[in-house]
């Protein structure tokens, strides 16, 4: 099955599974807060040990816009999306900064990667405690775990939706402080494959050169 495919198959039915976990998430009730954490922190466990990953994505923007691609993850810290065109944008992580790069614009914004949400999905071992778990909803298809610390990223939050049964992640929805969503949906993944740590590097040297042309923060 080739990509086009792959997503024409797979789209539809997740963003059917995504709108409606979201729409209803809820604290599990009957349960006590340690059962909750304890179990969450079993899922977190399972996917911190997958320390690389590779595979294509589907993104769905706050207005509705659809963008696609693929992606690979190097624990920790690590991340890269390569958007298909006629989208022209490239998202790095390099375990330290995030940079959003505009290719078509050659715009560079880097940002500290410990203020995004993605430093908590990335993190050695993604650690639930102190109150980081704001909700766990178990259904027969879906686990859902939404994660809020403000330390981290303010207002937003983290939406993160896993296989109840291998703890395989399918997706996950950041919420920003205006609480617009942006949901990434993965299929086609491969976990434990090598993968060339060049694709993380980002080139500070251009961030700092669109910084001096007002095309980037330069951070």
């Amino acid at each position: 099955m080739n990509s086009a495919n792959s997503r024409a198959r797979f789209r539809g039915r997740l963003r059917v599974a995504a709108l409606a976990g979201l729409v209803a998430i809820a604290s599990t009730t009957g349960n006590s807060a340690a059962q909750v954490n304890s179990s969450a922190q079993q899922i977190a466990d399972h996917f911190s040990s997958v320390r690389t990953m590779t595979g294509e994505f589907v993104q769905f923007g706050p207005r509705g816009e659809q963008t696609a691609g693929t992606f690979a993850i190097a624990r920790p810290g690590k991340i890269r999306f390569d958007y298909e065109p006629p989208a022209a944008f490239k998202v790095v992580s390099d375990g330290s900064h995030v940079l959003l790069n505009n290719r078509k614009l050659r715009t560079y914004e880097t940002y500290p990667l410990s203020k995004t949400p993605l430093k908590m999905l990335l993190d050695d071992r993604i650690d639930l405690s102190n109150g980081k778990v704001e909700a766990v909803r178990e259904d027969d298809d879906l686990t859902t775990i939404v994660l809020a610390d403000k330390s981290i990223f303010g207002n937003s939050k983290l939406t993160m939706m896993f296989d109840p049964k291998t703890f395989e992640l399918r997706q996950w929805t950041i919420t920003d402080a205006q609480g617009k969503d942006t949901t990434v949906m993965i299929f086609n993944v491969k976990d434990g494959v090598a993968v060339n740590p060049d694709m993380f590097k980002i080139d500070y040297r251009k961030a700092a050169e669109a910084a001096t042309r007002g095309l980037g923060n330069g951070r």
